[in-house]
């Protein structure tokens, strides 16, 4: 049975994990990382890059590297947060054609999930190439506070990107179940989870294999990009003040500072200060020739504290609500488990330490843990993990807009799922024919200040006054947090139904589409590879070839070594070119040739040693016949440290 993988599909980074030998096991990537940049980019030749050599070539290339696109997925190119989004990022923004935010690189649009796609195939194959066999199906995390858009359109990222999603699973719920596995011991613990690009914190009760989450809480727009940022400002503000030139406006100097400001706010956690480098940030044009601009600045762990100071406080509000919908205190927390990146730096673990009024638990990799927990489900969902029950809730309320465009919840936020709920409303006018089911989810009162999901119509409601007819709307959450919505006219029968979909969101024809992209950039992928390996070999060829008939040239006919030169000649031909089937088919004619070289070497070779070979009482040993003359030897093998060969014969 083929293996359920686990994937942390992370803001900044992304990481896959398998269950092996009852145990989750992190698996490394092609470069030997265990995490992988979540950063996909397209070079000028159109060539895909993704994770550490995206990052890499991300300075040279900062339009069409593409990151953090975490935080654009599942939202309208109109909501304020993605606004916010486009004065941080060098990459264009986009209005997709659904009105929902798209990215532009390398002159075509792509959406959120398609480029998020592209990061989970890579995870795809990472565990491909450890387990040795074809991986469809995956268990995929999530924010805990993603809305029910954001939680379809990562579906549909695992989908584009070939694989059957069986569970979307919360972040710190998955951190939960790495963290708990193995406790039997009920304890109440709260997870406090701050990553690349997002805030969430969850109360939960575990043990005996039981994990229930109480409240969840958090911030989709908080994280260490934002930390980055606030470095990012410093450090062009500093510039500006000594050299009166701002460098929020060249794109090639601002991800330089970018890149700079994370490696700072990284080494800031284990030093007292550290050093920002940059010779050559930008040039002074004065009189016709330009000065070039060096950007040296020394930054404190206490400066760092003052910059991101109050992100750090925008963490407790959550905390504080999600304990209240728990109805636990702060003394009635066992355990806090930090989970994320950004949760090494002191300040936050210090900020915690205080607010819980406990040291917290540092004993899981924050970067990790949360790809495991995926991997746990993943077990649980196959059948070889047991004995463990997870029980998450739903992170906002859901309802729909009644008269007066007020907001009426049907399922209040922190509900347990899978649920249920059924209600009964009526018409608001006479002989009203048809309504308008909208469906929306959030905290506020009135339903237009909350996240639209999505409508329909209920049709063929026969005449009748106001409040005689009776409309029964039925809410069902499933157990990836995705809501499905019928409304029923309990007069006639008539059922209207649908999935919630975003108002934008992709289409089923979208999503295909994305698919086959996504297989042919696969494809391609596949060929460039090939290709570069081909190159390689046929390189190498080239140079033992060579070798060999500048060593052993003179042992072989004049016709074959002028054969072999010019097959040589066309095998560098065919290098300088790109035509892979070329290369391949020139190679192994120069293959053949190398052959016949090889062969004529040996033969003149062997035909010298029996010329040489001793004509007195020696030879004697020959007249057995030619098969005697090769001796069958047993031998071992030397050791570093041995000093004695011994031969048996």
């Amino acid at each position: 049975m083929a293996k359920v993988i686990g994937i942390d599909l992370g803001t900044t980074n992304s990481c896959v994990a398998v269950m092996d030998g009852g145990k989750p096991k992190v698996v490394e990537n092609s470069e030997g990382a265990r995490t992988t940049p979540s950063i996909v980019a397209f070079t000028k030749d159109n060539e895909r890059l993704i994770g550490q050599p995206a990052k890499r070539q991300a300075v040279t290339n900062p339009d069409n590297t593409l990151f953090a696109i975490k935080r654009l997925i599942g939202r309208r190119f109109d909501d304020p947060l993605t606004k916010k989004d486009m004065e941080l990022v060098p990459y264009d923004i986009v209005k997709g054609k659904n009105g929902d935010a798209w990215v532009e690189a390398g002159g075509e649009e792509y959406s959120p999930s398609q480029v998020s796609a592209f990061i989970l195939q890579k995870m795809k194959e990472t565990a491909e190439s450890y387990l040795g066999e074809t991986v469809t199906q995956a268990v995929i995390t999530v924010p805990a506070y993603f809305n029910d858009a954001q939680r379809q359109a990562t579906k549909d990222a695992g989908q584009i990107a070939g694989l059957e999603v069986l569970r979307i699973i919360n972040e710190p719920t998955a951190a939960a179940l790495a963290y708990g596995l193995d406790k039997q011991d009920g304890k109440t613990i709260a997870v406090y989870d701050l990553g690349g690009g997002t805030f969430d914190i969850s109360i939960l009760e575990i043990g005996d294999g039981v994990f229930e989450v109480k409240s969840t809480n958090g911030d989709t727009f908080l994280g260490g990009e934002d930390f980055d940022s606030a470095i990012v400002e410093y450090l062009a503000d500093q510039f500006k003040k000594k050299e009166n030139m701002d460098l929020r406006s060249d794109k090639l100097a601002l991800q330089r500072l970018k890149e700079a400001a994370e490696k700072a706010k990284i080494e800031l956690s284990s030093a007292q200060t550290t050093e920002v480098n940059l010779p050559f940030i930008t040039a002074r044009m004065e009189g016709g020739s330009s000065t070039p601009l060096h950007l040296v600045e020394t930054i404190s762990r206490s400066d760092l504290e003052k910059m991101v100071g109050d992100l750090i406080k925008r963490t407790l509000e959550p905390c504080k609500k999600a304990m209240a919908d728990a109805g636990v205190s702060k003394n009635e927390i066992d355990e806090v488990i930090l989970v994320g990146g950004m949760t090494r730096m002191p300040k936050v673990r210090e900020t915690v330490e205080e607010f819980f009024g406990s040291k917290p638990h540092t004993g899981v990799n924050p970067d990790e843990v949360v790809a495991m927990g995926a991997a746990i489900q993943a077990g649980v969902l196959q059948g070889d993990v047991k004995d463990v029950l997870l029980l998450d809730v739903t992170p906002l309320s859901l309802g729909i807009e009644t008269l007066g465009g007020v907001f009426t919840r049907m399922i209040d936020r922190n509900t347990t799922i899978p649920s249920k709920k059924t209600q009964t409303y009526s018409t608001a006018e006479d002989n009203q024919g048809a309504v308008t089911i909208r469906v929306f989810q959030g905290e506020r009162e009135m339903a237009a200040d909350n996240k639209l999901l999505g409508q329909f119509d209920l049709v063929g409601i026969p005449p009748a006054p106001r409040g005689v007819p009776q409309i029964e709307v039925t809410f069902d959450i499933d157990a990836n947090g995705i809501v499905n919505v019928s409304a029923k006219d309990k007069g006639t029968g008539k059922e209207q139904q649908i999935r919630i979909q975003a108002s934008g969101g992709l289409s089923e024809s979208d999503i295909e589409q994305m698919v086959q992209d996504a297989e042919k950039f696969a494809e391609e992928d596949k060929k460039r590879r090939e290709g570069a390996e081909a190159r390689n070999q046929a390189e190498s060829l080239v140079h033992a070839t060579e070798k060999q008939l500048e060593e052993h040239g003179d042992k072989i006919d004049a016709s074959l070594k002028s054969d072999v030169e010019a097959k040589i000649a066309e095998l560098k031909t065919a290098l300088e070119g790109d035509d892979n089937d070329a290369i391949n088919a020139k190679a192994k004619e120069l293959t053949d040739v190398a052959m016949k070289m090889g062969q004529q070497i040996y033969e003149q070779q062997q035909a010298e040693g029996a010329t040489e070979a001793p004509t007195d009482g020696a030879a004697a040993g020959s007249e057995g016949g030619a098969e005697e003359d090769v001796v069958d030897a047993e031998f071992s093998e030397v050791g570093d440290d041995d000093t004695n060969a011994e031969n048996k014969g």
